[in-house]
């Protein structure tokens, strides 16, 4: 029994860290090409295939390439634009809360009692008091900068003409992978004629600036910690 449990906790910990001894000895991987557009990093992402074009004959000019006077903004789907990402945000917040609480409470009695020439009498009190006091204070400073500069690709065009965007970002140094991933709703006039956009014109934003690699990994808890933090109450 003590065997079979050792096996059991054995290949849940191997399971947790099946992705990581790959890659044990050698850089972190790099994702496939489009597996980080609109679909959360799966299979790649499909372009659309616009309808074939009549072949003209006898002309110089193709209509697969681009037109002189079309404009060069990002309209479609698969069509690609730049995103401006410039975070200079910095956070202080200070809170400080005292209370206190006092209560008294004071019970008395006289009893007097006769019958039949006889009589006794009795006197008591009683006293209650309560005191609570509570004091707290916390105290947050945050500061973030970052300046990049990502490609995303249009994946989706909204009925109202909004455009639905994704994109991501990998760079590798040494044996840390740095990975950058956007998505978003922009509209088509917030778009500039260099066919760029700031990240703040970007409506349900999704940003995430992380990676994964040897510097990461010694950064959080071992799985076996991560597990414990959730499950003991203390």
């Amino acid at each position: 029994m003590k065997l079979k449990l050792l096996v059991l906790v054995a290949a849940v910990g191997l399971s947790g860290c099946g992705t990581d001894l790959k890659e044990v000895g050698r850089e972190p991987a790099l994702s496939p090409v489009g597996s980080g557009i609109g679909n959360g990093g799966g299979a790649p992402y499909s372009y659309p295939e616009p309808p074939a074009a009549p072949v003209k004959k006898f002309s110089l000019w193709d209509d697969r390439q681009s037109r002189l006077f079309t404009d060069p903004r990002a309209l479609r789907e698969g069509d690609i634009l730049t995103v401006n990402i410039k975070l200079n945000d910095k956070a202080n917040f200070k809170n400080q809360n005292d209370r206190s609480r006092t209560a008294a409470r004071k019970l008395g009695y006289d009893v007097t009692l006769g019958w039949d020439g006889k009589s006794t009498s009795g006197k008591g009190d009683a006293g209650l008091s309560s005191s609570t006091e509570t004091n707290a204070d916390g105290e947050i400073k945050r500061s973030e900068n970052l300046e990049l500069n990502v490609a995303a690709v249009v994946t989706e065009v909204l009925p109202n003409g909004n455009l639905m965007i994704s994109g991501s970002q990998e760079v590798r140094v040494n044996y840390e992978l740095r990975v950058l991933t956007i998505a978003g709703m922009v509209r088509p006039s917030d778009i500039g004629a260099e066919n760029t956009i700031p990240y703040e014109r970007i409506a349900e934003a999704r940003i995430s600036y992380g990676g994964r690699g040897r510097v990461s990994e010694v950064q959080q808890p071992a799985y076996g910690q991560q597990i414990l933090d959730q499950v003991l109450p203390f």
